[in-house]
């Protein structure tokens, strides 16, 4: 199948133009009028920081979670959001050999390309599929730090248009395969992940799931009572998790 677009596509004068390609050079030509220094910037950025920020995010988040008052279920949710980009990346192989679009700097001359030996196909994008799996997971685990992912996912995007290497489409259409592998398969993920971390966190490597400062979960005993007469509520209280645990 020949690429989503060519050559032929670029913008001409008094024509219509091809958005993707308007956008990509609207936005790679902030790389011509920028510093060098702020394009080596960029660059690494784009290329290795914001995985490498996804890394000390996952950190944070778990060291967070464990002490949540349901801590196993937010591990597993948590250990999900790395499985779901691997499974993004894996998705993402057939869809690339079958789109087989070019890089946009071999059909569209004038660009700034920050980044040499890009030599694969276009779409989707690995770096945006992979960010925003993990972004997405992150919220599945925890809200504030899902937030985070997902403006980091944004901003990984930005960079490989920026950097020349990717068209928006691309982009766009790594950001929407990330979310929805994260989402439409976290059921069936913590139907599966839950159960094993609560068996750890019965083991002697429960500190990988559960916090010494974790609070342990109340089981209400049959038939027990609230203080106001609703026993409803009663187990409600009970089993209230952390409000920042999205599941």
């Amino acid at each position: 199948m020949a690429g989503l677009v060519t050559g032929d596509s670029m913008p001409v004068a008094g024509g219509e133009s091809n958005p993707d390609v308007s956008l990509l050079y609207d936005i790679n030509g902030m790389a011509k009028d920028a510093p060098h220094w702020a394009d080596r910037a960029v660059e690494f950025i784009g290329e290795y920081g914001i995985v490498l920020g996804f890394a000390v995010l996952m950190v944070c988040a778990w060291w967070s979670i464990r002490r949540s008052a349901d801590a196993p279920a937010g591990v597993a949710a948590l250990l999900w959001a790395p499985l779901a980009a691997g499974i993004a990346l894996l998705i993402n192989i057939p869809i690339r050999g079958f789109v087989r679009r070019p890089r946009p700097f071999l059909d569209h001359p004038g660009l700034d390309v920050l980044v040499d030996g890009k030599k694969d196909f276009s779409f989707v994008s690995d770096h945006a599929t992979l960010t925003m799996a993990l972004g997405v997971g992150l919220f599945v685990a925890n809200r504030k730090y899902g937030f985070i992912g997902i403006g980091l996912a944004l901003l990984e995007g930005f960079c490989r248009v920026y950097m020349g290497v990717h068209y928006p489409t691309d982009v766009v259409g790594g950001l929407a395969l990330g979310t929805a592998v994260a989402l439409l398969l976290a059921p069936l993920a913590m139907m599966l992940l839950t159960p094993l971390a609560r068996t750890v966190a019965g083991t002697r490597a429960a500190r990988l799931v559960r916090s010494t400062r974790a609070p342990l979960p109340v089981v209400p005993a049959a038939g027990a009572v609230a203080d106001d007469g609703d026993p409803s509520l009663s187990g409600r209280r009970s089993y209230r998790h952390d409000r920042d645990l999205a599941a």
